[in-house]
């Protein structure tokens, strides 16, 4: 009998700690007034951004990749200049992406960018990863778009990953943070 309630104890408290762990370990809501604000202003779902940190750099700040791709949201520094020049920004600096605030607010006007010239979530996915050209390529080939707007087959393994990586992160996202009285829906959201 006793044997019988530790274990239901035990696997109360594994329910209860679950959570907890996901929640503050494993898929945390950092950065939480940059994400919130620069999702806002870019009309992005902050648990869609927040899905791309995680796949990106795993809320690493400092994080560089081999491609030299900087911060939190793996951003490159001609793509930083770009979006610069764009956001009229003059003291830019490619060290300049290794802090949060800089880094979200050019990750997220990135991605939004990227949502509004392909029109699709997935494809503007596959874009941040794998490269605005290849993606435009694409999609002028049947083998890999059917209807030149969607993408059937990513040809990259790395880019197909990363898509997937992301549906997956915002499924759990969404399961942990949608029910939070500080989450904000926004209107791009992953279909699928």
């Amino acid at each position: 009998m006793i044997k019988k309630f530790v274990s239901i104890i035990i696997v109360a408290l594994v329910i209860i700690l679950i959570p907890y762990i996901l929640y503050n370990g494993v898929y945390p809501y950092k950065y939480k007034e940059q994400i919130n604000k620069y999702s806002e202003q870019n009309n992005l779902d902050p648990l869609l951004v927040l899905s791309v940190i995680k796949a990106e750099s795993n809320f690493k700040p400092n994080a560089l990749s081999n491609k030299g791709a900087y911060g939190l949201m793996q951003i490159t520094e001609n793509t930083g200049k770009d979006v610069a020049e764009e956001l009229k920004i003059n003291d830019f600096t490619a060290e300049s992406l290794f802090e949060p605030e800089w880094n979200i607010r050019f990750g997220t006007w990135y991605l939004n960018s990227l949502i509004k010239e392909f029109k699709n979530i997935e494809v503007a996915l596959a874009a941040y990863n794998g490269g605005m050209g290849n993606v435009k390529k694409w999609l002028k080939n049947s083998e890999y778009s059917e209807d030149g707007k969607t993408l059937k087959y990513i040809p990259f393994p790395e880019t197909d990953k990363y898509v997937k990586r992301i549906r997956v992160n915002y499924n759990i996202y969404v399961f942990l943070y949608r029910k939070l009285p500080s989450y904000i829906p926004f209107k791009n959201i992953i279909k699928k």
